[in-house]
């Protein structure tokens, strides 16, 4: 089952000190240089991903971005930020990279008092493209503002957070401003891709291996909320890579699933379809019938025999 990529995960992956106020309800935030973040990463790139934080990044240097099925090169300048609501990465395309990027929760932005709330900012809604190429002089402004970040967060200044907070809404309202880049990928790839991501996303939720484990996606809404795309644009792609509609590749895997924990445990059935996100034991057996033309026991009496 798909887990989000969190702090913690952040820190230990790259060999970083866990910092103590992680997970505590005074929110967490931390900033650093690209050029060191990158010569931390074992591939040269990140992985594609949901973050359980938020993002901001001030790049320099060539790159790919991918959020969801829109992919844009990147080849000077650019901004970008970054959500738990959408799964995204990028890979740098040469050596060369400098920037600062933040990391920091919806917890450490809330004890500001300008009201801002993340989830209601454009930058971080699903369907959404937020990378954004600057000038020159744009990113000389943005610059200055990290580094103050940075000079500020090693401070021993008793309401540096308070300040560091500020600076962050000022990159919020400065992203906002801006025009978005245009993702750089034709039709075809961009279906390919979606194709891609959506199978991924799908395979990532099995096996399941416990009762108590269950489906996070069960729907075509759900898979492209994740996407960041229309459930009828995602059904309208899939429908021409595949030949099949989003819900039946759902259905159809769902199933395979049920026979085979039918097949190869003990859990009763109330304890499979919770598993499988069921909320009632009739609606799973009447979906397995659909498929099968057996109810859940016979199936697996049948199996057994």
């Amino acid at each position: 089952m798909q887990s989000l990529f969190t702090l913690r995960d952040f820190y230990s992956n790259h060999g970083l000190p866990i910092p103590e106020n992680i997970g505590k309800d005074i929110g967490h935030f931390n900033v650093f240089k690209i050029d060191e973040y990158i010569a931390r990463l074992k591939s040269g790139e990140m992985r594609y991903d949901r973050r359980s934080y938020f993002k901001i990044s001030l790049i320099n240097g060539k790159n790919r971005a991918e959020y969801a099925d829109k992919v844009i090169h990147i080849e000077n300048k650019a901004l970008l930020f970054a959500s738990p609501k959408i799964p995204y990465h990028y890979v740098p395309q040469d050596k060369v990279q400098s920037g600062y990027f933040c990391v920091f929760t919806d917890t450490f932005l809330s004890k500001d008092k300008s009201g801002v709330i993340l989830d209601n900012l454009p930058l971080f809604q699903p369907g959404g493209f937020p990378i954004f190429n600057i000038s020159d002089k744009d990113y000389a402004e943005l610059e200055q503002l990290f580094k103050k970040i940075d000079r500020e967060l090693s401070s021993d200044y008793a309401y540096k957070f308070d300040l560091i907070r500020a600076y962050v809404v000022e990159l919020l309202h400065l992203g906002q401003k801006l025009h978005p880049a245009q993702p750089q990928e034709n039709a075809k790839n961009a279906a390919t891709r979606i194709t891609d991501l959506f199978v991924e996303l799908l395979e990532r939720q099995f096996p399941i291996n416990s009762p108590v484990q269950r489906l996070g996606l069960k729907t075509a809404q759900d898979f492209a909320e994740r996407l960041a795309v229309h459930a009828n644009h995602l059904n309208k792609v899939l429908k021409e890579t595949t030949g099949s509609t989003t819900t039946a590749i759902i259905h159809s895997r769902i199933f395979e699933e049920a026979k085979i924990l039918l097949n190869n445990t003990d859990w009763n059935v109330s304890e499979i379809a919770f598993s499988l996100g069921f909320e009632e034991v009739a609606h799973f057996s009447n979906f397995f019938k659909k498929h099968a033309s057996l109810s859940p026991l016979h199936y697996r009496t049948g199996a057994k025999v």
